[in-house]
């Protein structure tokens, strides 16, 4: 991918100034590594007159796919191969806007400390693109940039020089000119409107990518006439995202017609209300114990034995005493939105080494699972038949056999207390059972003396005097003496059975 972008100066005045604005010296060549390939910043022209600089990006295919797992959108082979024959390497995308704001990031927020007059000036720009994909044509691509103040030239260009007769594809070579608008604002367009043309990103659009369009968007997308096309496009056309920045920019338009802060026109709760303090979550405070007790244990390395979308490995995550960190469920969907949570594709690889997610069942022994200093099982047995429980036990207990296991579970016996639960129903569909308080305990108890652990319980919630706690955990601790070995047990068989 490649894209100049240059400008004209005079001896008081000299072009070389864009170096001080790009934070880039124009006798130097410099590359910086990105998570998808290297780029390089070089100025073909430098004198008082000429200045430009070119950003060029080398896209590796191979490590694009590895990133996002080998495969595409709802993991179909064709997708996972069209990540390798594609135009990734080629045409202007999100790729490239992501290396601009990484490489440019101080010049696209208007910082210049060597040349701050310069910085909030307006200066002659001339920005060229060789291949933008530009779904919608030439026609949107002026739509996009001549209301921000550019001279847009978008040329076709043909599928093939030789056979005009085949027409045009869907790529154009871009040049904008404009002597109205800063270095920042000509970044912060080009960081929105690439993807836009490209209408597809090489990365999961989650809810900060509204900040991230409100950001680059501030001073120009509130008024732009295609702003609905644009917020569409930018958040890959996920309605829930698109509404919620539709409805800011609108606040930001109001403000502005009204010469007024924002937070000033978004009042209509007050502000006492605010202080109101709400009722923690259950699974907030789930997680809370969980963390709470793996600390106690000095656990450092720990299993998510069903750890469904990925919430308590997130949480497991910001907290440095954790140093491994993994994620295991049956379901393959369950861990693609966990890695899309985490967001492991974007994740610094000193973190992302702490962390693992893979795909196991625990009604069978899974020698990977071996080693770990705890396992936690948070609201994962209730999810099982009652006549598979033994072989979850010996994977578990009998085989992985972790220094620690935490396993909670519903007290049935709380059901009388949610107002919404209808008499005698379990509080999830797929729950197989749910236990009173007694019955988990029968059955910790149970299990700790097969594996040699002792067993403690510890309430989860508010404990109600009549009926106990909404949820109940149980630490298993190994006892001292016993080993780490596994011993071929009736359980053994009862799991191979099973």
């Amino acid at each position: 991918m490649f894209l100049t972008l240059g400008t004209t100066g005079t001896p008081e005045r000299p072009a070389t100034d864009l170096g001080f604005l790009l934070h880039k010296h124009p006798e130097k060549a410099q590359a910086f590594s990105t998570s998808y390939g290297k780029a390089h910043v070089l100025y073909p022209e430098a004198d008082a007159e000429r200045c430009t600089a070119a950003l060029l990006l080398e896209v590796d295919a191979v490590a694009l796919v590895r990133r996002g797992k080998g495969k595409g959108r709802g993991g179909a082979p064709d997708a996972a191969l069209a990540q390798y024959v594609n135009d990734r390497p080629y045409a202007a995308s999100s790729l490239l806007a992501v290396a601009l704001s990484s490489v440019f990031s101080s010049a696209m927020r208007g910082v210049c400390n060597a040349r701050p007059e310069r910085a909030a000036e307006p200066l002659p720009l001339r920005i060229e693109v060789p291949a933008l994909p530009a779904r919608g044509g030439p026609e949107l691509v002026r739509r996009l940039f001549e209301p921000l103040g550019w001279a847009v030239t978008a040329e076709p260009v043909a599928l093939d020089a030789e056979f005009p007769e085949w027409g045009d594809s869907r790529y154009v070579r871009l040049v904008l000119e404009s002597a109205r608008l800063t270095l920042a604002e000509a970044l912060r367009h080009l960081y929105v409107l690439l993807p836009v043309l490209d209408d597809a990103k090489h990365y999961w659009v989650s809810s900060d990518e509204v900040d991230k369009l409100l950001r680059a968007g501030e001073g120009w997308l509130p008024d732009h006439p295609e702003q609905k096309l644009i917020t569409s496009r930018y958040l890959s056309r996920r309605w829930s995202l698109t509404r919620q920045a539709m409805e800011r920019l609108e606040l930001v338009r109001l403000a502005e017609a009204d010469d007024s802060e924002v937070e000033e026109i978004d009042n209509a709760v007050a502000d006492e209300a605010e202080t109101e303090e709400k009722p923690t979550p259950l699974a907030v405070q789930r997680r809370d114990a969980i963390i709470a007790a793996l600390c106690e244990s000095g656990a450092a390395r720990v299993l998510d034995l069903g750890c469904g979308q990925g919430q308590l490995v997130q949480a497991l995550l910001k907290d440095a005493r954790f140093t491994e960190i993994v994620g295991v469920d049956v379901s393959m969907r369950a861990l693609t939105i966990a890695s899309r949570r985490l967001k492991l594709d974007r994740m610094g690889e000193r973190q992302a080494s702490r962390v693992k997610l893979f795909q196991s069942s625990l009604a069978y022994t899974d020698n990977r699972l071996k080693g770990y200093d705890a396992a936690v099982l948070s609201e994962v047995i209730e999810h099982l038949d009652l006549p598979r429980l033994p072989a979850l036990e010996y994977a578990v207990f009998g085989a992985a056999r972790p220094r620690t296991v935490l396993v909670t579970t519903p007290n049935v016996e709380y059901n009388v207390r949610w107002e919404s639960l209808p008499a005698g129903h379990v509080r999830h569909g797929d729950h197989r059972f749910e236990w009173t308080r007694e019955e988990f305990r029968a059955w910790a108890r149970t299990v700790a003396e097969r594996h040699g652990y002792g067993v403690e319980f510890v309430p989860v919630g508010p404990d109600d005097p009549e009926v106990g706690p909404p949820t109940q955990m149980a630490v298993f601790e190994m006892s001292t003496g016993t080993g780490n070995e596994n011993t071929d047990t009736g359980n053994e068989k009862e799991a191979k059975a099973a």
